[in-house]
């Protein structure tokens, strides 16, 4: 049975405790965290062992799971020393992860925007940023590896990593069983048609996907809550289950206001295999 989880950063509150309680409230029953919920940087230089204990704790309180932590930087940045930076941060990530027993850590894999990681750059597509994004992503592979924890690494059109066809690419180049997908929807059209683009996706990277993200797009492009634009759920959700996928379905790109209403409509989806 698929989890229904969101973002833990949608909720305005502080603490552990209370923002699991508030994922709770809403109708989740599990979370992809952030640091910034705990008072901390997205990517903090140190996470101390009270954090730890204090997650574990709101953890076993709520009885809401964490399916994962996020861990994103600019992969492929300009700056080989800004990389650095990035992977000796993910190496924190993925330590506090292996901790707690999270098992996964989610990515994005960057674009050689040197001043926004969601904006494409023309740059992406080029030899040296597939070989940059190949050699960061093969050491955090290991880290992963050295800690029993999976890398989930989301597909985005403005990264270098921008459709199922390249996330499945890189998959085959680096041959680590720790590399797994998290597949958003909304993440791989802007506009026009997607059902098409949705099911191809499934069918390339169907058997490593991890984890689902659940937001959505208008009809001007725009990123929506999920059930407010054109992105079938059905379809998708359908997908997934025909794909052989159980795991964690994690909405995000809404308000906090909007988690309760959003609940309930993916909910009745997982259930009913149907959009409302």
């Amino acid at each position: 049975m698929m989890q229904l989880g969101i973002f833990a950063k949608t909720f305005a509150v502080q603490g552990a405790r209370d923002v699991l309680l508030a994922a709770r409230n809403a109708g989740y029953t599990c979370v992809q965290f952030n640091m910034a919920s705990v008072g901390l940087p997205s990517m903090p230089d140190d996470i101390a062992p009270d954090v730890l204990a204090e997650i574990s704790s709101a953890v076993t309180e709520t009885g809401v799971s964490i399916a994962a932590i996020s861990a994103t930087y600019n992969m492929i940045h300009p700056d080989a020393a800004i990389r650095k930076a990035g992977m000796r941060r993910l190496g924190m990530i993925i330590a506090a992860a292996a901790a707690l027993g999270v098992p996964m850590v989610t990515l994005c894999t960057g674009t050689r925007d040197a001043a926004d990681q969601w904006r494409h750059h023309p740059d992406n597509g080029t030899p040296g940023a597939w070989r940059d994004l190949l050699k960061e992503m093969q050491q955090a592979a290991q880290l992963a590896e050295d800690h029993g924890v999976d890398l989930g690494i989301e597909p985005e059109l403005a990264n270098v990593v921008s459709s199922a066809k390249t996330a499945r690419r890189m998959m085959d180049e680096l041959q680590s069983p720790r590399l797994k997908i998290v597949l958003d929807p909304a993440n791989l059209f802007e506009t026009g048609e997607s059902r098409t683009i949705i099911a191809e996706a499934i069918g390339l990277v169907g058997s490593r996907i991890a984890m689902a993200h659940a937001k959505d797009r208008d009809a001007t492009g725009a990123f929506v809550a999920a059930g407010q634009g054109v992105v079938d759920f059905g379809l998708f959700i359908g997908g997934l289950k025909a794909a052989g996928f159980r795991g964690p379905v994690i909405t995000h790109g809404l308000s906090e206001a909007e988690a309760p209403a959003v609940a309930a409509f993916l909910s009745a989806i997982l259930k009913n295999g149907v959009s409302q």
